[in-house]
C-alpha cells in the first residue's frame, strides 16, 4: 500500500512541476522593457566571489568576533561530561 501512495505522490509532483514549466513563458523575457539597460554579465570568478566567497568571509568574521568577544562566565560554559568529576579527584 505504501508503494502505491508513493507512486501517486511522485506522479502528482512530477505532473505539477511539468504543468508549471509548460505554463511559464520564458519567451517574454526576450523582449526588453522601457528603460531597461542591462550591464555586462559577470565572469565565473566574479560570480563565485559574489555568491560564495563574500558570504563565507562574512560568516567567518562574525563567528570570529563572537568567539573573541565572548564574555560569558566560565561556570556557565558547557563542559564535557565527567569533567567535573576529574577536577574533584585531583
Amino acid at each position: 500500500m505504501d508503494k502505491k501512495n508513493a507512486l501517486r505522490a511522485g506522479a502528482l509532483a512530477a505532473g505539477t512541476t511539468l504543468m508549471m514549466l509548460l505554463m511559464s513563458s520564458p519567451a517574454l523575457a526576450l523582449t526588453r522593457d522601457d528603460g531597461d539597460d542591462p550591464g555586462k554579465g559577470l565572469s565565473v570568478i566574479q560570480t563565485l566571489g559574489l555568491y560564495v566567497a563574500i558570504p563565507l568571509a562574512l560568516f567567518g568574521i562574525i563567528a570570529g568576533l563572537v568567539m573573541v568577544l565572548d564574555k560569558s562566565h566560565p561556570s556557565h560554559r558547557v563542559a564535557k561530561p565527567g569533567a567535573d568529576k576529574a577536577k574533584a579527584k585531583a
